[in-house]
C-alpha cells in the first residue's frame, strides 16, 4: 500500500486500513493504523507475538518503545502528529492550537483543521474514530467517539466546528470500534444516551443480567450514524469492523485490559 502525502511519496512500513468512502476529495488522505509494524513488546505487540505500533504513551508501555513508533509513523505524514489528551469529553479543537504543544497538553476529543498539511488524529482501542471531510476537501476532522464523548455531543461539536471553519457538505468514515454484538453495557449507559438521544433504545438490545444488573448490547456504530444524521451528515461508511473480535488486526482494551492503541488520521495534502 502507497501513501503520497506531500512530505514524501513511498510504501509505508506498516500496514493501515483505508476509509472506503464514495466521493471523497482526492487531496484529502486519511489512514486507520493497526496493531503490527512496530517495535513495541508483550501486551503491546501483534496478535502473533511480535513488535507492534502501539501509539499510546499512556497505557504503560516502553516509553522509548513509543518514541520510536510515533517517529516511523512521522515519517510517513507532512506534520508530525500531536496527539491529545482524550478525557471522553466533546470539546473539538483547531489543529492550529497544537502547534508548539507537547502531547497531551491539550485536553479534547477531536480535533479539527482547514489548513493543509497539519494531521488530525485519535488514538482509540475499542472507542469510535469517526473521520469527516467536507465534499471540497476545505476542512477535515477526527473525532474519538466512546459512549461518554458520542453521549455528550462530541459528533455535534466536531461538526458544528467544521461548518464554522467553512465545510460545506460533509461526509464521514466510521473506523474500527468495538462491534454490536461484543459492546456489552449497563442501564447507566442506556439512560445517558435515552436523556439526550431521540429513539435511543433502538441502539440497545437487553440481555441476561449480571448478579441483578440489567446489562445490554450497545450498537455504537448505530449511535454514531443516528447523531451525525441528526446533524445533517448522511454520507456515511465505514462501521463494519469489531476490535475486539478481530484480533489479528486490532488492539482492544475490552479483550486484553493492558494494550496498545492505535491512530486515525485525516490531514489535506499540500498541493
Amino acid at each position: 500500500m502507497s501513501a503520497d502525502t506531500g512530505r514524501r511519496t513511498q510504501k509505508l512500513p506498516f500496514p493501515v486500513l483505508l476509509p472506503d468512502w464514495q466521493g471523497a476529495p482526492a487531496h484529502v488522505r486519511a489512514m486507520t493504523t493497526l496493531r503490527q509494524g512496530g517495535g513495541s513488546r508483550g501486551a503491546y505487540g501483534d496478535a502473533a507475538g511480535n513488535a507492534g505500533l502501539n501509539l499510546g504513551d499512556h497505557v504503560g508501555d516502553d516509553l522509548m518503545d513509543v518514541k520510536q513508533n510515533r517517529d516511523k509513523l512521522n515519517r510517513q505524514l507532512p506534520s508530525d502528529v500531536i496527539f491529545l489528551s482524550q478525557v471522553h469529553g466533546n470539546i473539538a479543537v483547531d489543529a492550529t492550537s497544537l502547534r508548539n504543544k507537547q502531547h497531551g497538553a491539550v485536553s479534547a476529543d477531536a480535533v479539527f483543521s482547514s489548513q493543509a498539511g497539519l494531521v488530525c488524529a485519535v488514538l482509540t482501542a475499542d472507542c469510535l474514530p469517526v473521520l469527516l471531510t467536507d465534499v471540497d476537501g476545505t476542512v477535515v476532522a477526527a473525532a474519538h467517539a466512546g459512549w461518554r464523548g458520542l453521549a455528550t455531543g462530541v459528533l455535534q461539536n466536531t461538526v458544528r466546528s467544521m461548518r464554522e471553519a467553512g465545510a460545506g457538505e460533509l461526509l464521514a468514515w466510521l473506523g474500527p470500534a468495538i462491534g454490536p454484538a461484543e459492546f456489552e453495557v449497563g442501564s447507566d449507559v442506556l439512560q445517558a444516551f435515552l436523556a439526550q438521544v431521540d429513539d435511543a433504545d433502538l441502539y440497545f438490545r437487553a440481555k441476561a443480567a449480571v448478579n441483578g444488573q440489567d446489562k445490554y448490547l450497545a450498537d455504537i456504530y448505530g449511535l454514531a450514524r443516528k447523531l451525525l444524521g441528526d446533524v445533517g451528515v448522511t454520507r456515511i461508511s465505514g462501521g463494519e469492523h469489531c476490535t475486539l473480535r478481530e484480533k489479528q488486526q486490532f488492539y482492544s482494551y475490552r479483550r486484553d485490559g493492558i494494550c496498545g492503541r492505535m491512530a486515525s488520521m485525516i490531514w489535506i495534502e499540500r498541493l
